[in-house]
């Protein structure tokens, strides 16, 4: 079966995505579940896909849930809806929309399709990482548990070291003279 790429953007921040591989016949909750993982985002909120071109307007929506509002097309279900019911282009595009309070919005890419799917990978997956992805709650990086993981990693607590993390090592040169200048050989040894 076939398997189609989509690169996930922050919109704030186009640096920051995440590659999601996705089969056809799964569904736009698959999809909206991996996007959240991809990003290291809880699933407490709503969400919402719409269709896209390329001028990033919004088309059809696909909705995580039903709701009564008013619209001019009537919208799919994620559940219903599989990935290959929404795909019409080559380079389809969609915009991926979290959290109504916070307004998290993703723009999303079809960059791939591979003929065969790879045996080793669970679909949909993170195929590819770039960037810090944003916090959902506030900071995020090294902060908290991600400083202390860096200390113990690079044990930045060494002897020898003092209260600004600078050591002792490089601080004296042998190649150094008693005046601070380099010495490089004896004055008989200056026929340049």
């Amino acid at each position: 079966m076939p398997v189609l790429k989509f690169r996930v953007y922050w919109e704030e921040d186009e640096s920051v995505y995440r590659d999601i591989a996705i089969k056809p016949n799964q569904t736009f909750l698959l999809f909206h579940q991996a996007i959240l993982l991809a990003f290291e985002f809880d699933s407490k909120h709503k969400a919402t896909f719409f269709r896209s071109n390329d001028n990033w307007q919004r088309g059809r929506e696909i909705i995580l849930e039903a709701d009564n509002q008013p619209r001019k097309a009537e919208p799919l279900l994620m559940a219903d809806t599989m990935i290959a019911a929404a795909v019409k282009d080559p380079n389809q595009k969609f915009i991926y929309l979290y959290d109504f309070a916070k307004n998290w919005s993703f723009l999303v890419e079809l960059i791939g399709v591979s003929k065969d799917e790879n045996s080793k990978i669970v679909y949909p997956a993170c195929v590819r990482k770039e960037g810090l992805a944003p916090s959902q709650y506030g900071t995020k990086g090294l902060v908290g548990d991600k400083l202390v993981e860096m200390e113990e990693k690079y044990d930045l607590n060494k002897e020898g070291m003092d209260a600004d993390g600078f050591g002792e090592e490089g601080e004296e040169s042998d190649a150094m003279g008693s005046d601070g200048a380099e010495e490089f050989g004896s004055e008989e040894d200056n026929s340049f």
